[in-house]
């Protein structure tokens, strides 16, 4: 089939699909229906340059496998891996603390926020505490539990 595009014309053969036994069918409101399955799905075969994971390839040629090379593990002493863990240990139990008082300084951020407009104050009014202390409330921590069923 000859079709113009653009000025350009070109040769256009499309390609062929089969189709199944017409098994399911029937009439609606007058008219006759079938479901047509296609046998294969079709997928058409490209000519352009792929790239996958920097190896480039054409479809239909083979990839040679890139040669592993072993590696050798570098030997360290168990010494100086007991002080890494020990060190890495304290720093998690640092970011967890940290983590853990930011998450009850933005709690009791929003009740104060949620206090403020229930009492009339205007928005701005509740921001000012944790700005100004910085700090914690002794007795929010003490009674502060940390699960998905905390509400405040």
């Amino acid at each position: 089939m000859e079709l113009c595009y653009r000025g350009l014309t070109y040769n256009y053969n499309p390609p062929t699909i089969e189709m199944g036994e017409e098994k399911v069918g029937g009439t609606y409101r007058g008219l006759e229906w079938r479901f047509r399955n296609i046998k294969k799905a079709p997928v058409m075969q490209t000519n352009l340059d792929l790239k996958y994971r920097g190896l480039r390839y054409h479809v239909g040629s083979e990839v040679k496998a890139p040669q592993a090379i072993p590696e050798v593990a570098p030997v360290t002493p168990v010494v100086a891996a007991a002080a890494s863990m020990a060190g890495s240990v304290a720093e998690t139990a640092r970011a967890l603390m940290i983590s853990r008082d930011r998450s009850i300084k933005i709690r009791q951020q929003a009740m104060l926020g949620r206090l403020a407009t229930e009492v009339g104050l205007t928005a701005d009014s509740g921001k000012y505490w944790s700005r100004i202390q910085g700090k914690i409330q002794p007795t929010f921590r003490v009674n502060y539990e940390h699960h998905v069923g905390s509400y405040s």
